[in-house]
């Protein structure tokens, strides 16, 4: 069973490899490169631990236990990538950059012991394998504790617990749930550490417990194959129309808490009113989502007069005690902007100080990052307590401000 799981394993990361070099080679990123590294060091040690070829690689080196060192050599080093992928994708480079500094070095030292170990074990005089029925002898147990614990504990620890949070605020949707399936896929390692560890102790015990290597099959290509697919996810979800409608429809309805606020206050930028109809977006989401999209971008414009100044410095500072990550706050000091002009315009009270118009955000990736980006702000909108604590804060300021008249057409 072991063979046909690992081979399993072993086409589904040679053939993820190619998909994502040639992406690569298109449209070159860093995290791309990481995961690229990532998928080939794991294509290549999955390989190497399908019986037949293990047993062939040591025969041919006259090294026993070199293909199962070569096989975890591949396991660090697609958690490596994996978890330096995800702090490019969660910190500022500068910081993202230095933690990977240590997560590479402490990954190359853990491997130095582990190769130092197994050089050692080419001395006895019988051969050991470094599987869990040999873990009575103290150098396959230091071995393999120091690959379980580093390899699958601490980086599959980091990785799910990064995959999860940040996935909470991605804007991007096939991005999110490539992150939450890597996340499951982490976790399932995390099992089959777990798996590892517990034979070890049985095995110290006295005990000979049989089902090791089933069971470790098992969780490794569950895990393995999780992984891979969230981490390419991101690359050839968004190719599949069937789903690309389907989140289309999603975003559209995400965005009607504020487009219906909005149009309540400016209904002349309703330019389809036939769009309100149940069935009328389903038909055309394309043509549906972009007049979403262009009539709130049309109501933020119309809104300039109203936008104060004195709103960011409120929302930053709520946004801080919150602890939101950058995405968050940038979103929750936008939709504090927009409820506050919104209420502002309701009492006819031009701002006294208004916002800079070349302050409004352009997010990149196009039309889809604009969906995203306003998607974020729409849920803050409608849900972020920093809005509520600035409405109320500015509430005084709002009520000590005279009106100021606001000539012609606001959108001008």
């Amino acid at each position: 069973m072991d063979t046909f799981l690992y081979a399993l394993c072993a086409v589904a990361g040679w053939f993820a490899l190619g998909y994502m070099m040639r992406l690569q080679r298109r449209h070159p990123s860093q995290a791309r490169r990481a995961i690229c590294i990532g998928l080939g060091a794991f294509a290549a040690g999955i390989t190497f631990a399908i019986p037949q070829i293990a047993t062939e690689i040591d025969r041919v080196s006259g090294l026993p236990n070199l293909a199962k060192v070569l096989s975890h050599a591949g396991a660090l080093t697609i958690s490596a990538s994996a978890e330096n992928m995800l702090l490019y994708l969660a910190l500022p480079p500068a910081k993202a950059a230095a933690r990977t500094r240590r997560w590479v070095w402490a990954t190359a030292c853990a491997f130095l012991v582990m190769a130092g170990l197994f050089v050692y074990t080419l001395t006895y005089d019988e051969p050991v394998l470094l599987t869990v029925e040999y873990a009575t002898d103290p150098v396959v147990t230091a071995y393999l504790l120091i690959f379980l614990l580093l390899g699958f504990f601490a980086y599959c620890f980091d990785i799910t617990r990064l995959c999860w949070s940040f996935a909470r605020i991605c804007g991007r949707p096939w991005l999110r749930r490539g992150l939450r399936i890597t996340a499951v896929g982490a976790a399932f390692a995390l099992l089959y550490s777990t798996n590892k560890i517990a034979y070890l102790i049985a095995y110290w015990a006295g005990y000979q417990p049989a089902g090791e290597r089933q069971i470790a099959a098992v969780l490794v290509t569950i895990g393995a194959l999780l992984i891979t697919i969230g981490l390419t996810m991101p690359a050839w979800g968004p190719t599949l129309r069937v789903t690309r409608r389907w989140e289309d429809f999603h975003s559209y309805r995400r965005l009607e808490p504020l487009w219906r606020d909005l149009i309540a206050a400016l209904p002349e930028l309703e330019l389809d009113p036939s769009l309100r109809r149940p069935l009328a977006a389903v038909r055309d989401i394309d043509y549906a989502l972009t007049r979403r999209v262009a009539e709130i971008r049309d109501g933020r414009l119309a809104l300039r007069p109203y936008l104060d100044v004195g709103v960011t410095a409120l929302a930053e500072q709520f946004a801080e005690q919150a602890r939101l990550s950058t995405d968050e706050r940038r979103a929750a000091v936008e939709a504090a902007h927009l409820a506050c002009a919104l209420r502002r315009r309701r009492a006819g009270l031009a701002a006294a100080i208004p916002q800079p118009a070349d302050e409004l955000h352009r997010p990149d990736g196009g039309f889809a990052g604009e969906v995203a980006w306003l998607t974020l702000v729409t849920d803050a909108y409608a849900r972020s307590p920093v809005v509520a604590q600035t409405l109320a804060a500015s509430e005084q300021l709002t009520a000590e401000d005279t009106p100021h008249p606001t000539a012609g057409d606001a959108r001008r």
